[in-house]
């Protein structure tokens, strides 16, 4: 086995070589960019990608980053496309399909379908001259770069440069349909992630969870709420509208008198709030930064409608 040394050297030179790739994939987009964006756009159908071996892995996870931001989209394979899959395409799609070298055997019957039926077809390979690249409506072109690995042949650079291209498709058409984070949530309601897009709504605790006291509460009445609802906080209200509210560091602040008070008159006044449609990781961090452990949810017109605990958040896997 090689040297530590030499081990590292080698990743350093597959990543540099693939870094500076991407580099220059930038600096020369393919010109037919900015049409194939207009042209997923435009279609009533779905992205329909395929590709074979290394270059079919890719356009599997293109697919999958496409239908999961706002473009509807599914990856047939290219061999079961010649065997029954091709109905899988129909005239509203657009095919994208994807080979280094553009002369992959699989992929001819999809590309003779694609033009027997007008189907758009975008092309993303290594070689303008290629059968695909010939064949396909708008040509995304790979620029000249080596292999990443030893032998240079190997799919290491040409994957990482379509992987990318996907990418930026991608992002380009979510930033055209306006696709914002309640919409990214649609698409991903399970796990870390779809908590942390969920919003405050589908965490808070509202109706008769609510520690609700009116300004002119005993002390007695307002510690019943603190203590039965569990939250270690009441919420304080004038005219129905949240205008403080009573924490155990405003009991403490106050415990010399406290019994003989109302709560208005213990409780902080402008406390922070928060909007029920914002997002849970906007929240958690709120609760971090203010070193609170709950939240008054308001309406726009302060009234109240829940109480978000910290808790709530870290049980879901916000954190």
């Amino acid at each position: 086995m090689a040297p530590a040394e030499t081990i590292v050297k080698t990743g350093q030179r597959v990543l540099r070589t693939e870094a500076a790739a991407l580099a220059t994939l930038a600096d020369a987009l393919p010109t037919d960019f900015p049409a194939a964006v207009e042209m997923i756009l435009g279609a009533k159908g779905r992205v329909v990608v395929s590709g074979i071996g290394k270059s079919g892995h890719i356009g599997n996870k293109i697919a999958a980053t496409l239908a999961s931001t706002g473009t509807p989209a599914q990856f047939v394979h290219a061999s079961e496309a010649s065997h029954g899959d091709l109905g899988m395409l129909t005239t509203d799609d657009v095919c994208l399909l994807l080979s280094n070298s553009g002369e992959t055997t699989e992929l001819g019957d999809i590309i003779a379908h694609t033009r027997r039926f007008g189907i758009p077809l975008i092309g993303i390979s290594s070689r303008e001259g290629s059968t695909l690249m010939r064949a396909a409506d708008l040509r995304l072109t790979l620029p000249a770069a080596p292999e990443a690995c030893a032998i240079g042949m190997a799919p290491t650079t040409s994957t990482t440069m379509m992987l990318a291209l996907g990418d930026a498709l991608a992002v380009a058409l979510m930033e055209e349909r306006g696709f914002q984070a309640a919409h990214f949530h649609v698409f991903h309601p399970g796990g870390k992630l779809g908590a942390q897009m969920a919003s405050v709504a589908d965490f808070m605790h509202g109706g008769a969870e609510l520690p609700l006291v009116d300004a002119g509460a005993d002390m007695s009445e307002t510690l019943l709420q603190m203590t039965s609802k569990g939250f270690g906080i009441a919420a304080v209200v004038t005219d129905g509208k949240l205008s403080g509210v009573v924490s155990d560091g405003d009991l403490r602040r106050n415990m010399a008198d406290l019994m003989s008070r109302k709560a208005g008159q213990v409780a902080t006044p402008d406390p922070v709030t928060i909007a029920p449609d914002c997002l849970a990781a906007v929240a958690l961090k709120t609760l971090n930064e203010r070193k609170i452990g709950a939240l008054v949810v308001v309406s726009e017109d302060k009234t109240p409608l829940g109480i978000l605990h910290i808790h709530d958040l870290l049980r879901a896997g916000v954190a």
